[in-house]
Order: C-alpha cells, then sequence, then structure tokens
C-alpha cells in the first residue's frame, strides 16, 4: 500500500507539524503503568524535530465521553513526553470534545490552525473515523509516521506475501468479534489456531457440552459452517475448567480446578486451553514459517488458567519464523512473561490490525491516500 512518507512532505525546518500519535496508554493512580506508545512515537517526532519542525503532538486517553475529565488527563503523558522528546508539545485529551470521536468539521479546523503539515502516527486509532483522523489530511500536506508505516508494511505482508507455512493463532471472548477475521485469515493461512473464549462455540457447533463456559448461541450455525466447510481450524483437544462455586480472580472463592475433555459438566466454566492443547499448538507454531498472534488462550490474568497463554507466548518466541502478535491483551501477554523482546513485530493496535488484515484498508489510511492526491 503506498502512503506518503514523513521525506514527503520536503523542506520542514521553521515549519509546524501537528502529529496524531497513539499515547493511551495505561494509567494507575496517575502514574504511567508502560510507556511503550510514547517510545514508538520517538522516530517520527526525532525525524521532524531534527528537520528543524515546531511539532505539536495530539492523543486521546481512554474513553471521557466527550467531556472534561481529570481521570483522563493526559497531564502524566505530558510530563514523561517531555523526558522522552523535549521541545514537543502536547495538547490535551482530544476525546474530552465531541467533536472528536464526532468527526465534527469545526473540530478539525481548530485542532488545525496554525499547522503546515500533518502527521499521522497512530496506528492504533487509524480504523476510527475520528477528527483527528481523517480530518486533517482534507486540509495538510500530510504524511505516514514511521510506526504507522511499519505496522502497514508488516501487517499488509501477511495478506500478500507470508512466507509459508502460514499460521495464524486467534484467542479472544466472541466470534462475533473476529468472524470476518476468521474468513480473511482462511483466505490466506495454511492452518488456524482457535482458543480462548470463542472456541467453546466451536466446539458446541461440533456437538461439544461446554457447560457454563462462554457461548455465542446465534454464532454456533456459523462456525458449524466455517468447521463443516473443510477449513483448516484447529481447536483445542482438552480445556481448563473452573468449577461450580469458583470465581475468575479470586481463588480464595473456592472452586476446583480441573483438566476435562472438550465436553464439560454442567455448571463447569472453560478458562483457558489445556496441556495436551498447548503442546499440540506449540508444535504447529514451532514448525511455521509466519505466525500471526492475536488474542489469549485463556484468562491469563489470573494466574489458574495462564498457562496455555504462557506456553503459546513462549512458543512464539521461541518460532524461527516471522512472528507478529497483533496487539492488544496478546501483546500485554507478551510482555507480562517477558518474551516481546523475542518477536520479531509487536502491534501497537489490536483492532487496528486485525481490521487491516480482515479489510485490506483503514479508513486513517484511506484518509493519507486521499490527502495526498488533493494537495
Amino acid at each position: 500500500m503506498e502512503l506518503p512518507q514523513l521525506e514527503d512532505l520536503g523542506e520542514l525546518s521553521g515549519r509546524s507539524v501537528l502529529v496524531r500519535c497513539d499515547l493511551n496508554v495505561p494509567l494507575a493512580d496517575g502514574r504511567i503503568v508502560d510507556d511503550l506508545r510514547i517510545e514508538a512515537s520517538l522516530p517520527t517526532l526525532q525525524y521532524l524535530t531534527d528537520a528543524g519542525a515546531s511539532v505539536t503532538v495530539c492523543s486521546h486517553l481512554g474513553r471521557p465521553g466527550g467531556r472534561p475529565d481529570p481521570a483522563f488527563s493526559l497531564e502524566p503523558v505530558r510530563a514523561r513526553l517531555a523526558e522522552l522528546a523535549p521541545g514537543v508539545s502536547l495538547l490535551e485529551n482530544l476525546r474530552f470534545d465531541p467533536g472528536e470521536t464526532g468527526n465534527d468539521p469545526d473540530f478539525v479546523v481548530g485542532l488545525i490552525e496554525g499547522q503546515d503539515a500533518y502527521v499521522n502516527d497512530a496506528f492504533g486509532a487509524s480504523h476510527r473515523s475520528h477528527a483527528s483522523i481523517v480530518g486533517p489530511p482534507l486540509h495538510l500536506p500530510c504524511a505516514a509516521g514511521r510506526l504507522l508505516a511499519k505496522e502497514v508494511d508488516v501487517l499488509g505482508s501477511l495478506r500478500s506475501a507470508p512466507r509459508r507455512p502460514f499460521l495464524a493463532v486467534l484467542g479472544g471472548a466472541k466470534v462475533s468479534d473476529k468472524l470476518g477475521v476468521i474468513e480473511a485469515l482462511l483466505e490466506v493461512v495454511d492452518e488456524l489456531i482457535v482458543g480462548g473464549g470463542m472456541c467453546f462455540t466451536f466446539l458446541a457447533a461440533r456437538g461439544a457440552k461446554v457447560g457454563s463456559s462462554l457461548l455465542e448461541e446465534n454464532m454456533i450455525e456459523a462456525c458449524a459452517s466455517l468447521l463443516d466447510s473443510g477449513a483448516p481450524i484447529r481447536l483445542p483437544i482438552d480445556i481448563t475448567a473452573l468449577g461450580p462455586g469458583g470465581v475468575i480472580g479470586d481463588p480464595e472463592a473456592g472452586g476446583e480446578v480441573r483438566q476435562v475433555g472438550t465436553s464439560m459438566p454442567d455448571g463447569w466454566m472453560g478458562l483457558d486451553i489445556g496441556p495436551g492443547s498447548a503442546v499440540e499448538f506449540c508444535d504447529l507454531i514451532a514448525e511455521a514459517r509466519t505466525v500471526l498472534w492475536n488474542g489469549p488462550m485463556g484468562v491469563f490474568e489470573d494466574a489458574r488458567f495462564s498457562a496455555g497463554t504462557r506456553t503459546v507466548a513462549e512458543a512464539v518466541a521461541d518460532c524461527r519464523g516471522f512472528t507478529v502478535v497483533g496487539g492488544g491483551d496478546s501483546a500485554a501477554a507478551a510482555r507480562m512473561f517477558g518474551v516481546e523482546d523475542r518477536i520479531d513485530h509487536v502491534s501497537t493496535g489490536g483492532g487496528a490490525a486485525l481490521e487491516l488484515i480482515e479489510k485490506g484498508d483503514l479508513p486513517g489510511l484511506a484518509a493519507l491516500r486521499a490527502g495526498t492526491e488533493r494537495n
């Protein structure tokens, strides 16, 4: 996909550049828990400041509901950005104004006032048709930042020219959230592993009893159609389940934890793939030359149900092929289990990564291309 690059902006000395970053970092008690997204923006900011530009960054943080809320202030981010990129200014949370999510043209005009160029480096927000993403390219010379360009290059290659065998590992809660991605991936992968909460709808489509596990009954027919089509879908062969009375995240509440087959007794809830599934999945990952992993295999935040996700994370890190983690919870798991540095590409955008893989384009990318043609 051809996108305008930073070099296409030409001479930048003395010019003002607005940069849309994704600085939606996790906070706890007003402190940044993980500044990965800030650090990921630095190559773009460094290029612009080295070129003599005056750089203003804008970003969202959380979902304040279109009004100012101190809990979602970017002040902690501003302080950290000042340490990492001195001289770069940061506007307050874009979502304090309803014009951002509403793509209000008047909000765009106010946002770009005094700016000479626009750079989109917010891959994680580029699947949203929000004002700061799709508006500025209508008015200003525009370009993709280094982070955005790399994400598009890497994820685009999974659709167009993966090294084979190409294996995708999908987890997460709901089939309905990922059906389009599943269908798109089945056109290009050699095998697709399904774990996480959504595996139970697939297992139910095969006739298994899933007890109290997460189940989307309205998606059983769609899952059955995919399985009956002969698509190369691998499902778990065993499950780690929590018995009646147990509480997720609270081992003290009681409830037995044990491995079961793919059919569970009434009242039991599947919360992780079992050890047999983990071994089988790891063997497939080891043989792959391209691996895309998106979504945990279970509720990994609870240590009782973390083994499946940990094992898959380590297998992806050990794989000699080209490995990609599609952001979101799987990226958090890779960091939690200490394997992030051994994975070739960890995306900064979970939803954006999946939408790009599914549709081949994003509103933010289309806006940059249209802006280049217009300007």
